[in-house]
C-alpha cells in the first residue's frame, strides 16, 4: 500500500486504538430530508468534534460543513435512486475521483447490492472505482447494501463483505448480526458497522456497538442512532468511548447520563 493511501485511511482509523467512530450523514442522496437531517449543518457541526470521520454526499459537504474543519471526508460517490423509484439498487458512480481529490477527502464510499437484481452493475461500479482510485492512493469504503428482501445474518453479510474485499474494497461498512465473528473473521480488510434505522433505547444501540467491536469490528459509522438523539451530543460521545475506550453498555449508559445532563 502506498503511502497515501495509507496516510488517508491512518487520518480514519485511528492509529493509536485501530478503531474508528464515523459519522453518517449521506441519507438524503437517496431518502432527501430525513428528520433531523432537514437542515444538516445545524444537526452535524456540534457533533464534528467527536468524530473521526464524516460521511456526507458532495452537496452536503459543499453546503453544509465549514471547510475550517479538520475532520477526515469519506464520500459517498454512488447514487442514482430514491426510495419512491423502482429498485434502489440500480445504482450508479455519481461523483467522480478528480472531484474527491478536489474535495480533500481521505476516502471514498459507495454501495454495493449482492443478491440484488442490479448485483452486477454495482460490483463492478466497485471495480471500476478502485482502479480509478488506487491511481491517486485513495481508499474505497464497499457498504454491503441489503435490499428488503435479503437477510441480515452472517452468510449474506459474510458473503457480501467477502467479495468487496476481493474487488479492492480498502474497508467494509456492514450490518451487526448474529455470529457476527464469522463474518469479520473471512473479511481481509477491516469493517465498521452501520446503525440502520433508529433503535428504540440507547441501550441496544450501545450493546450492539459493543458486541461488535468485542466480535472484531474496527468501528461503527452511525448516522440516525446519533443525531437523532434528543441528545446527540451525548451519544457520540457515548459511542466514542465504547469504540476508542472498550467501556461496557452499562459503563456507556452511566456516562451518557452524566453528559446529557
Amino acid at each position: 500500500m502506498d503511502w497515501g493511501k495509507q496516510n488517508r485511511l491512518a487520518r480514519i482509523i485511528k492509529p493509536e486504538t485501530g478503531r474508528t467512530v464515523m459519522l453518517a450523514v449521506d441519507h438524503g442522496y437517496f431518502l432527501g430530508p430525513t428528520r433531523m437531517l432537514e437542515e444538516p449543518e445545524k444537526t452535524v457541526t456540534p457533533l464534528l468534534p467527536y468524530a473521526d470521520a464524516l460521511m456526507p454526499t458532495r452537496g452536503v459537504l459543499r453546503n453544509c460543513v465549514d471547510p475550517k474543519w479538520n475532520v477526515p471526508i469519506v464520500l459517498r460517490v454512488s447514487g442514482g435512486s430514491s426510495i419512491i423509484g423502482e429498485d434502489l439498487s440500480n445504482e450508479s458512480i455519481t461523483t467522480s475521483v478528480k472531484e474527491a481529490i478536489r474535495m480533500n477527502v481521505a476516502a471514498v464510499a459507495l454501495s454495493i447490492f449482492v443478491g440484488s437484481k442490479y448485483e452486477k452493475q454495482t460490483l463492478t461500479n466497485l471495480s471500476t472505482l478502485v482502479d480509478e482510485c488506487e491511481e491517486y492512493g485513495i481508499p474505497v469504503l464497499a457498504v454491503t447494501a441489503v435490499g428488503k428482501d435479503m437477510a441480515r445474518d452472517s452468510r449474506y453479510l459474510g458473503l457480501a463483505c467477502r467479495i468487496a474485499a476481493e474487488l479492492g474494497a480498502a474497508y467494509v461498512k456492514t450490518y451487526y448480526c448474529d455470529d457476527f465473528e464469522n463474518v469479520t473473521g473471512s473479511c481481509p480488510v477491516p469493517c465498521v458497522i452501520a446503525g440502520g434505522k433508529k433503535m428504540e433505547t440507547e441501550m441496544d444501540v450501545f450493546k450492539m456497538a459493543a458486541e461488535a467491536i468485542g466480535q472484531g469490528a474496527i468501528g461503527v459509522d452511525f448516522g440516525r442512532n446519533i443525531w437523532q438523539n434528543p441528545n446527540a451530543v451525548a451519544m457520540i460521545r457515548t459511542i466514542h468511548a465504547i469504540v476508542h475506550h472498550n467501556i461496557s453498555p452499562e459503563e456507556a449508559h452511566e456516562k451518557f447520563q452524566e453528559w446529557k445532563g
